[in-house]
């Protein structure tokens, strides 16, 4: 009987791979490789790493994933975040070793089934934080799109421009540095990121964007290099990879971990964003499958985990369920994950095959890209319909993005997510009861209708409102409809009947348990 089962399912994917998950793990293939290079860029590591994690999320990730849709590999969110740990400790092996540590606190996560902890994040807070990232993502990419070729871009030129910081002599700096051959191609790869679809209409819509724009604008900077030397751009423009891949494979010192206790707070900050854009993107992708199948949550996470795992092992930036490859899996017609398990074998192929091809890749075309990445997370879109939506969701969107953009992305989302607790109290304490008022004949009528919940937090506006009321008022208390009404309300409302027998105020209390009266003293 169970290897009928097994002759079963293995027929199953073998005839969804012929007629369904060959072609789509082409598509996705063709998105993933131009991202895994940008991201690369993007967050400061060789190429290499960026290629690994996507090898690692197809061939590994995949399998142990629950999903069938899903495509992992890098994840343009966490580039500011992998850049910004080899800028603080200097060193990429701090990079791999704190991915390494994320994934184990992933798996550790998914183990005590606490995968549905983003739940309890708020949407604009989330927000928040992908369209920051979208802000931080583009604006690394204005010295790459105008071919600025020095090592210290990261560093120094963009943000010292921005803050003044010696502004004449860094601008002075920028345009030194830069190619108008590399600018010429900026714009150019925006040109056909514009118009591609319009061009190619649905004849050649299953060709992705992404590699076209690549395809492309590497073929302009060939012919920069052959027929206007000019316009030529220089070694350091164009993608490189080392001849002996293997020796980029370094085992990461434990002993880091120790040396510097600040890694524990990228540790913290990788697993988080990493976690989050993971079950995002499961959610999304889960809602996009025309089978109506649903991922395990906690799955997904040791899955992932055991990615960032190797990963951080061998090398290779973080890992996340990417909704831009998974989207585009879906939209090919993949039907199981075979698809994103022959995505990372196409992956390996070119690395160790074609790397030779990656080399007459501009860096130029690959922030073109990013730009794309980083605008569709911060959509003005998008933004404007979370302003609709008021100002309990757009205040704390708002100060979400500012507060990363200030200080970092873990104390940004912290404050974000006070910010709309604040929101959550200030409601909550408004709504613990509803009031009526009437005159009944000569007297005044109160009608308070307690709401399904009533916390300690309604209970400093319910006792102000009690105290307003004046004296031979008729004061009637409903809670017959309240399934849970907070000890510290009912003491409130029993002390209340005392003070309404001196103020001859005629009380009516439904649904209001008693309770014993504690003095303090």
């Amino acid at each position: 009987m169970a290897m009928e089962i097994f002759n079963r399912k293995t027929k199953f994917y073998f005839l969804s791979f012929i007629k369904h998950d060959f072609k789509a793990s082409i598509t996705v293939f063709f998105v993933a490789l131009p991202l895994c290079l940008g991201i690369s860029l993007a967050s400061g590591v060789p190429v290499f790493s960026g290629l690994l994690a996507g090898i690692i999320g197809g061939l590994i990730v995949s399998i142990l994933s629950g999903s069938q849709l899903s495509v992992s590999g890098p994840a343009a969110g966490l580039t500011a975040i992998c850049a910004a740990c080899i800028l603080q400790f200097g060193n990429i092996s701090f990079l791999f070793l704190a991915t390494l540590v994320a994934g184990g606190l992933q798996v550790l996560l998914g183990l005590l089934k606490l995968g549905g902890f983003t739940r309890f994040i708020p949407s604009a807070v989330i927000k928040g934080m992908l369209a920051a990232i979208g802000i931080i993502l583009m604006s690394k990419q204005i010295p790459i799109l105008i071919g600025y070729d020095q090592a210290n871009f990261w560093t120094k030129e963009l943000f010292n421009i921005i803050t003044l910081n010696h502004g004449i002599e860094h601008i002075e700096n920028v345009f030194v540095h830069t190619s108008v051959g590399a600018i010429i191609i900026t714009i150019f790869s925006f040109l056909v990121l514009i118009f591609w679809k319009k061009i190619s209409g649905k004849k050649l819509s299953f060709i992705p964007t992404s590699f076209v724009i690549v395809f492309l604008a590497s073929i302009l900077a060939w012919v920069f290099y052959r027929f206007i030397p000019s316009l030529a751009l220089s070694p350091t423009q164009y993608v490189h990879l080392p001849e002996n891949l293997f020796s980029q494979i370094k085992l990461p010192n434990f002993n880091l971990l120790f040396q510097n206790f600040e890694i524990i707070k990228t540790v913290i900050i990788i697993c988080f964003v990493a976690t989050l854009e993971t079950l995002l993107s499961i959610e999304a992708i889960d809602k996009l499958d025309p089978n109506h199948r649903s991922t395990p949550q906690n799955r997904e996470l040791i899955a992932q985990g055991i990615g960032n795992m190797l990963g951080g092992l061998l090398g290779a930036l973080p890992i996340t369920a990417v909704i831009v490859r998974s989207s585009a899996n879906k939209e090919a017609g993949a039907h199981t994950k075979l698809s994103s398990f022959f995505h990372g074998f196409w992956l390996l192929l070119v690395l160790l095959f074609l790397v030779s091809i990656l080399s007459y890749v501009p860096f130029a075309v690959l922030a073109v890209i990013l730009v794309q990445t980083g605008f569709n997370l911060a959509k003005p879109k998008m933004i404007f319909s979370v302003y609709k939506l008021g100002r309990e969701q757009f205040i704390p969107f708002i100060v979400t993005v500012g507060a990363i953009l200030l200080t970092d992305l873990l104390i940004g989302v912290c404050i974000g997510i006070a910010y709309a607790a604040y929101f959550i109290l200030k409601n909550t304490y408004k709504a613990g009861f509803t009031l009526e008022k009437r005159m009944d004949g000569h007297n005044m009528h109160y009608y308070f209708r307690m709401a399904i919940n009533v916390s300690f937090i309604n209970k400093k506006k319910i006792k102000e409102e009690l105290e307003k009321i004046p004296e031979y008022s008729i004061v009637e208390i409903d809670g017959s409809h309240s399934v849970y009404i907070d000890y510290d309300v009912l003491e409130i409302l029993n002390e209340f009947k005392s003070k309404a027998t001196q103020k001859h105020i005629e009380l009516i209390l439904k649904g209001i348990a008693e309770v014993e009266l504690v003095s303090i003293h």
